[in-house]
């Protein structure tokens, strides 16, 4: 064979995935496993993440062959992603770039399987939208840290057994540059969680009280001081999570809340439809069509390393997006949209960030969607600074001791 006979890079790893799922398949039947063992078996086969380093639930190639597993394992009838496991796809992506070989090594694979579920520390009361801003210290004591204050909107914290907690240990330096990030065990001594009520009924929301909640030192993840760099990490894999959904195939066409609003429109009696509504749902279809297309045509960057600011127009774009559908959803309904909805308190066991499913809890809930992940302010000033490079607002505190900074 001549070396131009010679199979090509993306043939290679096309084969050796394939092998893979073949020998996976073959020795694990999802049918009479449990789906934690199904999950451990496939990072052990490095079909978690396929462009994940080999030992990491990985196989070492291109991203874009994800697709090819979700579509075998699933016609095999393996388990779906464990109903709380959005967050593998931040904490995951953040312990691999910035974490040390035994963070890998102990926190992926059950991260993966379900085994232990996790939630994000970030938010504070006291900093809005400047995360920059938190003040929750953390205080050196030998090979441990002393941790005091308060985070909130803390989805699925009520679940979580490890949180990713991001404090500030220096207070004598600018704000960006006194923050250490921490995997924190949620069932530490002086880890109080409590459910923030949601205009759903629901609390899949917390705020977290930490007081005098000691994190060992090798629970640290990056460099003292270099927690917003790890933090970038974490934010923008939430945003194109959100924005793009996780799944390795992408979302089919017509489904999530588009496919809701079809199906709204179609039950309605022929009196009721009329050309300027299903012009307007012909635009949203449209809309909600380029969001998908342009999602599953990113994807691969986004799977394949740090996502770069392009994550934020996903995430804005599909907040703005589902808003308005589910507007439409209720116009539709007329009068019976406001009523019939259950508002009975109850705490998640599952994240649906696009809210769809029945339109009155979805109108009410993708109103996160807005918040969650980003404002949709603060989406548009990274668009406007660092995609288009227009001017960044004026920042008055930048170079100021975050001591010093005023606060209300």
């Amino acid at each position: 064979m001549t070396a131009l006979d010679a199979p090509t890079t993306t043939d290679a790893d096309e084969a050796k995935v394939s092998a893979a799922i073949d020998a996976f398949l073959a020795a694990n039947d999802p049918k009479v496993m449990d789906a934690v063992a199904f999950r451990g078996a496939r990072f052990d086969a490095g079909l978690a993440w396929v462009h994940w380093p080999e030992g990491l639930g990985g196989l070492g190639v291109r991203p874009q062959l994800q697709r090819l597993v979700e579509q075998r394992v699933k016609e095999a009838g393996g388990p779906a992603p464990d109903p709380a496991g959005f967050f593998q796809a931040l904490a995951g992506p953040t312990i691999l770039t910035h974490g040390n070989d035994e963070q890998k090594q102990r926190f992926l694979r059950p991260m993966y399987t379900g085994e232990e579920r996790w939630c994000q520390l970030f938010s504070e009361p006291g900093a809005g939208s400047d995360f920059a801003g938190l003040s929750t210290r953390a205080v050196r004591d030998g090979d441990e840290w002393v941790v005091n204050g308060q985070k909130v909107w803390n989805t699925l914290a009520h679940l979580a057994q490890w949180g990713m907690l991001v404090t500030r240990t220096n207070t004598e330096v600018p704000k960006h540059r006194g923050m250490t990030y921490f995997l924190v065990d949620m069932r530490s001594p002086g880890v109080e969680v409590r459910p923030l009520r949601q205009i759903t009924g629901e609390a899949e929301f917390n705020e977290v009280y930490l007081t005098d909640v000691r994190v060992p030192d090798a629970q640290r993840l990056g460099d003292e001081g270099d927690g917003w760099r790890v933090s970038l990490t974490t934010l923008m894999n939430e945003r194109s999570s959100i924005g793009g959904g996780t799944g390795g195939s992408g979302p089919r066409r017509g489904s999530g809340p588009i496919g809701e609003a079809v199906k709204l429109w179609q039950a309605l009696p022929a009196d009721r439809r009329n050309a300027a509504r299903a012009d307007e749902l012909m635009k949203l279809w449209v809309r909600a069509e380029t969001l998908r297309l342009t999602n599953m045509r990113g994807s691969a960057n986004r799977r394949a390393g740090n996502p770069g600011p392009e994550g934020s127009v996903a995430k804005l774009a599909m907040a703005e997006l589902n808003k308005a559908i589910y507007e439409f959803c209720l116009d539709l309904m007329g009068p019976a949209g406001m009523v019939g909805y259950d508002f009975t308190f109850r705490r998640p066991t599952e994240l649906n960030v696009e809210g769809w499913g029945e339109p009155r809890h979805g109108f009410l809930r993708v109103r996160a969607n807005s918040i969650e992940g980003g404002t949709s302010e603060i989406m548009r000033n990274i668009l406007g600074e660092q995609v288009l490079g227009l001017p960044g607002e004026p920042r008055v505190d930048k170079d100021l001791a975050w001591s010093k900074v005023p606060r209300s």
